[in-house]
């Protein structure tokens, strides 16, 4: 084995320099990475209406049009169950500055922090330190919203011309090919978008059936608002891992400030704990992890890569776009090992492979007893 120090430097210089470009870049490639996922699930629906007679402008506006509707139909659905969530929002600031002030009275009787002081008295310095905070808190709420409406905008713009200037894309990409292997290319490209497609399809279904079940579950419960923390808590499931326990956190803390009994917290907890448990090892691995092919070592590190990179936005698009390198990794020789670092079939045991799972057992016996 011979280790070569030239081919190594170049290798770590283009890796950080890679993430230099993610990190200058953001601005753009955010809003450019999220339109490609929305055009790949958009596709099939574009060529069904140029099928159908349009031209590809018109195919394009109609495929984004249907969307928005879909996206619209779900806000309005909701929005009497938003519009009467935030009128509590204000009673929901005042318990929790009696519940802070009385964990603060206590600790500081016991353990005598800072001069005694009244409950009343520490209420007030509580509200007047939040008043002077709200001015800041105004201020990035609005630069946040603006950043985000901005990249909204350019995502549709970008989303728009993708879907447009399609083939051309495809075709002047396969162009950096030699022509002997312009022919894989175009297959290796159409994978990948099969793969982004796929995903995205795979997480519409996963929403579904978490939003149903969730809402269903919460009803079942007691809770107010029942579908819009439902729909919600699956809305925030697209964050793998951390989204589903912020989608947890909210009901949890909701029933907390506006029920009596500790009860009702603690069964939305048990409630939301097994639907993870079903989430995690059936619907996901079964709907999505088949398609994506990705190991957890993989997906955990593209999570986090992903994080501290572009934030919540590479949370959720890391994982397909690691999904989609194993695709061009296998096309090459060079990196055919980093694509079996990033699949699953490299790391699955043949004898494991054979053996049925516990539900795949269970449905073999449902399925032989009719």
């Amino acid at each position: 084995m011979h280790l070569s120090f030239k081919k190594l430097f170049f290798t770590i210089a283009s890796v950080f320099g890679i993430f230099a470009i993610l990190i200058l870049a953001k601005p753009i490639l955010i809003p450019l990475a999220f339109a490609f996922l929305v055009a790949f699930i958009l596709f099939p629906v574009c060529q069904k209406f140029e099928a159908w007679g349009a031209s590809k402008i018109f195919a394009a506006f109609l495929s984004m049009f249907s969307l928005f509707l879909i996206i619209a139909g779900g806000l309005y659905l909701f929005s009497t169950q938003i519009i009467e969530l935030s009128e509590n929002l204000s009673q929901f600031k005042d318990k929790i500055l009696e519940i802070f002030a009385d964990l603060t009275l206590y600790i500081n009787q016991n353990f005598s922090f800072v001069p005694q002081l009244e409950r009343g008295e520490l209420l007030e310095k509580l509200k007047d330190g939040l008043s002077k905070s709200m001015g800041a808190l105004v201020g990035q709420t609005f630069s946040g919203t603006a950043a985000f409406f901005t990249g909204l905008i350019t995502s549709i713009v970008f989303t728009f011309l993708v879907l447009i200037y399609r083939h051309g894309l495809v075709n002047a990409l396969v162009q950096f090919f030699p022509e002997n292997h312009q022919e894989k290319a175009h297959k290796m490209f159409k994978s990948v978008q099969q793969v982004g497609q796929q995903y995205l399809f795979g997480m519409f279904i996963i929403v579904l059936v978490l939003g149903f079940t969730n809402s269903i579950g919460l009803l079942i419960i007691g809770i107010d608002n029942p579908f819009l923390f439902g729909f919600l808590a699956a809305v925030l499931a697209i964050i793998p891992y951390a989204g589903t326990l912020i989608g947890a956190a909210i009901p949890v803390i909701y029933a907390f400030m506006s029920y009596d009994s500790i009860w009702m917290p603690i069964s939305i907890i048990l409630f939301f704990w097994v639907v993870q448990f079903v989430e995690s090892n059936v619907l996901t691995p079964k709907i999505v992890g088949g398609n994506l092919k990705v190991n957890a070592f993989t997906s955990i590190l593209s999570i986090i890569i992903g994080a501290s990179v572009w934030g919540v936005a590479g949370m959720i698009l890391f994982l397909p776009f690691a999904a989609m390198l194993k695709v061009v990794c296998q096309e090459f020789i060079e990196l055919k090992p980093l694509a079996l670092l990033i699949g699953e079939e490299n790391y699955t045991d043949s004898d494991e492979e054979d053996k049925p799972g516990f539900f795949s057992k269970w449905l073999q016996k449902i399925k032989a007893w009719f």
